[in-house]
């Protein structure tokens, strides 16, 4: 709906959502976060809201003179659709205590981006650039949680197995060949929240179906993905390899 129908719909659902009870400590994302401090706004389909990309909703609230509750209703109004937000909600502990756990396996939950090109203008989680390559980070001394192999094993053949991918996340006899080379002593990550599109340094070379798309850290101009099948795909054409 556009036009004047669009906005009535609009102004009509912003006076509905504002007359709902909410609880003193506000709507769900501060109370989940605990502040609005804690809720970074990561990304608007409205390119009148972007410059607010980055931003926390206590920082809009204080922009705009109203409440986190109000700016948390007007933005997803104004954008039509949902807003990506990051919570602060993990301890360190926390963290700690379920990288410790063998069958905890590790990956992250967003799509990827570039600290490049187009896919580097929005602002993704930092988890995005870093969540896999900060695994050896907690495997150093201070904060040891898995030795480096098992740590592999979670971030390759575990996550496979729970997905129920074939022949993928492993270098067996007629496995894919997707091998990641790196430097254990080098590798760290650099993205931030604040600045996001940092690629993490010690990846020295990647193969993503036996071929080599990055060599020395720099992309090969190489594009050999292919669509992963699940468990519900029935067009294979040779069996699983054991």
């Amino acid at each position: 709906m556009t036009g004047s129908g669009a906005s009535r719909t609009r102004r009509s659902a912003s006076a509905s959502a504002r007359k709902c009870e909410r609880p003193p400590r506000a709507g769900k994302a501060c109370t989940a976060a605990g502040s609005p401090d804690r809720v970074r706004l990561l990304g608007f389909k409205t390119e009148a809201l972007k410059p607010l990309t980055g931003k926390t909703l206590a920082e809009v609230a204080k922009l705009r003179g109203t409440s986190p509750e109000d700016v948390a209703i007007d933005l997803v109004i104004e954008d039509h659709t949902r807003v990506d937000t990051a919570y602060f909600l993990m301890s360190e502990e926390n963290v700690k205590l379920g990288l410790s756990q063998p069958w905890v396996s590790i990956d992250s939950d967003a799509p990827g981006a570039g600290a490049r090109g187009a896919i580097s203008q929005e602002q993704p989680p930092s988890a995005r650039l870093r969540c896999v390559r900060a695994i050896p980070g907690p495997l150093r001394p201070r904060r040891r949680v898995a030795t480096l192999s098992d740590a592999i094993r979670r971030l390759t053949r575990l996550p496979a197995q729970n997905w129920k991918l074939r022949a993928r996340g492993c270098i067996d006899v007629g496995c894919h060949a997707d091998i990641v080379i790196f430097d254990p002593a080098k590798i760290i990550d650099h993205a931030t929240f604040d600045q996001p599109h940092q690629f993490a340094t010690g990846v020295l070379d990647v193969f993503v179906n036996g071929v080599q798309v990055l060599e020395a850290g720099e992309h090969t101009g190489a594009k050999p993905g292919a669509v992963v099948r699940g468990p519900g795909w029935t067009g294979w054409k040779e069996p699983p390899p054991h």
